[in-house]
């Protein structure tokens, strides 16, 4: 199915759309506490079930969603087939898992939330964010002699 040009050429305020539920995401994590440093803390430190709960309410939404897209053939918006490509396992991603963890529970903030922890006033956070983008820049510099 071929997509024609007027999908391909959006006005920038077509964005918006996006930009209202990036607010309404943050403000849920807000209220849910998910970008509370203290229960990042207590998650690490095994002290409370609160955000093992969140993730694996996400976990959970996630399998179904994908259950239902592969099973009724759900396409995009723009009638496009949704692809979910097989996934192969390698020990990168085991380091990779243990860096990401070690950052986010000395940081006290996942990448997800980081502009919901910068709306909250935790200005601090900022540094996170923009060590954030310093790895993913590494990342991708040294992607080719990384192991896969």
């Amino acid at each position: 199915m071929c997509v024609n040009e007027s999908q391909l050429q959006h006005k920038w305020y077509h964005n918006l759309k996006y930009l209202v539920v990036g607010v309404l995401f943050g403000i849920v994590f807000v209220k849910a506490e998910v970008v509370s440093w203290f229960r990042i803390q207590e998650m690490f430190r095994l002290q409370s079930f609160h955000m093992y709960g969140i993730i694996g309410s996400a976990v959970v939404v996630g399998m179904i969603s994908v259950f239902l897209i592969k099973k009724f053939n759900i396409k995009t918006i723009y009638g496009e087939p949704i692809k979910i490509s097989p996934k192969t396992f390698n020990k990168g991603q085991i380091y990779g898992g243990l860096i990401f963890g070690f950052g986010w529970a000395i940081t006290g903030a996942c990448p997800g939330p980081l502009f919901a922890q910068i709306g909250t006033g935790a200005t601090v956070i900022a540094v996170t964010l923009l060590s954030a983008i310093a790895g993913t820049w590494v990342y991708g510099y040294l992607r080719e002699k990384l192991p896969h």
